[in-house]
């Protein structure tokens, strides 16, 4: 008995970190913008404060900041309060390139894409 209590706490234990490492922990930002495409082909979670929001015709975006680095976010919710600490989870996307300077966006996930 003592032996299956064990493992079924171990199983628990492997379910919690894994569900942890994937869902839950966020990756700094400063990992996106280095390297977007290892995280293009699958969602990642990013946070941090929101520094700055914009809403032009049908683009809606705001700056995301940690201590690492800050992304433009593109949503389709409503934005966030100036200065309110999010979490977001969603893929990066180059908008374009020209020479060395590129524009990184991540775009959010719909509740429903996930």
């Amino acid at each position: 008995m003592k032996k299956i209590i064990v493992i079924l706490l171990a199983v628990i234990a492997v379910a919690v970190l894994w569900f942890y490492f994937t869902h839950v922990r966020a990756v700094p930002i400063k990992d996106v913008l280095d390297d977007p495409g290892k995280y293009q082909s699958k969602p990642v979670t990013i946070s941090g404060q929101v520094v700055d929001r914009m809403s032009v015709v049908l683009v809606k975006y705001f700056k995301l900041q940690d201590k690492s680095g800050e992304i433009t976010v593109v949503t389709q919710k409503a934005l966030p309060a100036i200065g309110k600490k999010v979490r977001v989870t969603g893929t990066p996307e180059q908008s374009f390139v020209i020479g060395k300077e590129q524009l990184l966006v991540f775009i959010e996930q719909d509740k429903e894409e996930r």
